[in-house]
């Protein structure tokens, strides 16, 4: 059994490179024509901050961009487990993300589209605990969101 494991562990870089898989920050990945190259739209709201953030952690922040993403964020909210009284004991926190990368050299649009997802917290407790919640909520959506368009970008064809 213990020589079938390293047999195994030999050849599954083999296995990985008749697939066609490339490391992402591998030499010309998708991952190094973006890296610190990327200038974003500054952001203009609390949740735009957020997935600003969330973005230049996953790029870089970049001193000389060769490209820019724009992007425009809605969010709205929906109330769940409403009780007799009328109180909702839970919320869901939905954004959709349209972008954009775009080349500075010349204005080009190479990759764009849209993202969705929601997050839900819950509103049972103090008026501080929902209130915390809710913050936690936005936070952990816009990483999503982040994340969400960061891995797009990767899938997109790029030219380094």
């Amino acid at each position: 059994m213990l020589s079938l494991n390293r047999r195994f562990m030999l050849l599954a870089p083999l296995a990985l490179a008749a697939c066609g898989f490339e490391p992402v920050y591998g030499p010309g990945g998708s991952g190094t024509a973006l890296q610190n190259r990327v200038a974003v739209d500054p952001p203009g709201s609390q949740d735009s901050y957020l997935l600003v953030r969330g973005l230049e952690t996953r790029l870089g922040r970049s001193t000389d961009p060769a490209y820019a993403l724009s992007m425009v964020i809605n969010t709205s909210e929906a109330q769940l487990a409403i009780d007799r009284e009328g109180d909702t004991g839970r919320f869901n926190r939905i954004a959709s993300v349209q972008y954009s990368l775009r080349s500075l050299a010349n204005g080009q649009i190479l990759t764009s589209g849209k993202v969705e997802n929601f997050v839900g917290y819950s509103a049972t407790g103090t008026t501080v605990e929902t209130l915390a919640g809710e913050q936690a909520a936005q936070e952990r959506l816009m990483n999503i969101m982040a994340d969400q368009i960061v891995s797009r970008l990767y899938a997109a064809d790029i030219p380094a």
